[in-house]
C-alpha cells in the first residue's frame, strides 16, 4: 500500500473511531451521564441554549462527506490533502479522547486536549488556503472547506466553554470581578478572534457558526442583560463582518502552507 493509499485509509478508519465513540457517548451514555447533563451541571454565563449543539450533527455530517470525498482514487494525490497528512486522523482521535476525559469528569485534563484540537484544525484550515486561495471546483468547496470551517469554527467556541466550565469546577473566585464582567470580557475575546478571521480569511462559514453561537447564548442568557446583550452585540459584529468579507476580492491561487 503507498502513503496516499494508507492516509486516505487512516483518515477514513479515524472519522469512523470518532463517530462510534461519541455515538456510545449518547447511547450508553460513558460514565452514567449524557455531555448535556455535565454541561449544566457546571453551566457558565457563556453557555449556550440547548439546541446550538445539534450543530455536531451538522459537523459530523461533513466529516463524513470530507472522509469520503478524500478517499477517492481521485483524490489520492491531490495537493490541499496531501498537505493536511494525517492531521484530520489526529482531530478525530482529540476528539475522541476529550470526550472520554469529559464524561469521567477529568476536566483538568479536557483543556490541553481541546486547546491540541483547536491548533490542529488551525493547522489544517491553514494549510488548505481557507480564505486565501481560489476553492476550486464546488465539490471540493463543500467536500473540504466547509467542513473544516464549520468546525473549527464550533471548536473556538467550544474552547471557550471549555475553560469556563473547568474554572467554574475549579471554583475559581474570578479575582473579585463579577462573573458577569468575566464573561462578557469572555465574549469579547471571541468576537475578536472571529473579526481576525474574518478579515484575514474572509471565512463566511466559520463567521456563521460564531453567529449561531452568540444567538444562542444570549436566548440561554437572557435573564442576565449584560451578557446577553453582549452577545448579540457580538453576533451583530460577526455578522457584519461575514456580510463584508462576501464582498471581498477573489483570493488568489493555492499555494501550500506550512
Amino acid at each position: 500500500m503507498d502513503l496516499d493509499r494508507r492516509r486516505q485509509l487512516v483518515v477514513l478508519v479515524a472519522y469512523v473511531v470518532t463517530v462510534v465513540v461519541n455515538g456510545l457517548a449518547v447511547a450508553l451514555p460513558l460514565n452514567g451521564q449524557s455531555t448535556a447533563e455535565i454541561s449544566d451541571r457546571y453551566a457558565t454565563l457563556v453557555t449556550p441554549a440547548g439546541y446550538v449543539f445539534s450543530i455536531w450533527s451538522l459537523i459530523y455530517l461533513l466529516l463524513l462527506v470530507f472522509s469520503v470525498y478524500q478517499a477517492l482514487p481521485s483524490q489520492r494525490t491531490e495537493p490541499r490533502l496531501r498537505a493536511i497528512g494525517y492531521l484530520p486522523a489526529v482531530a478525530g482521535a482529540l476528539n475522541a479522547i476529550w470526550l472520554v476525559l469529559w464524561h469521567y469528569n477529568v476536566f483538568a485534563l479536557t483543556v490541553p486536549v481541546m486547546l491540541g484540537l483547536l491548533v490542529t484544525l488551525i493547522v489544517i484550515h491553514r494549510r488548505l488556503g481557507i480564505g486565501r486561495a481560489a476553492p476550486g471546483a464546488l465539490a471540493e468547496a463543500i467536500a473540504v472547506r466547509l467542513a473544516w470551517s464549520v468546525y473549527l469554527g464550533w471548536i473556538t467556541i467550544a474552547t471557550i466553554a471549555n475553560i469556563a466550565t473547568t474554572l467554574v469546577w475549579l471554583e475559581w473566585d474570578g479575582f473579585g470581578v463579577a462573573p458577569e464582567l468575566w464573561a462578557v470580557a469572555v465574549l469579547a475575546v471571541g468576537v475578536a478572534i472571529a473579526a481576525a478571521v474574518a478579515i484575514s480569511r474572509r471565512d463566511v462559514a466559520y463567521s456563521l457558526v460564531i453567529v449561531w453561537a452568540y444567538v444562542g447564548i444570549a436566548i440561554n442568557q437572557a435573564d442576565t442583560t449584560l451578557v446577553a446583550g453582549a452577545a448579540g452585540i457580538g453576533a451583530a459584529i460577526v455578522l457584519g463582518l461575514a456580510l463584508w468579507s462576501v464582498a471581498g476580492r477573489r483570493p488568489p491561487r493555492w499555494q501550500p502552507a506550512g
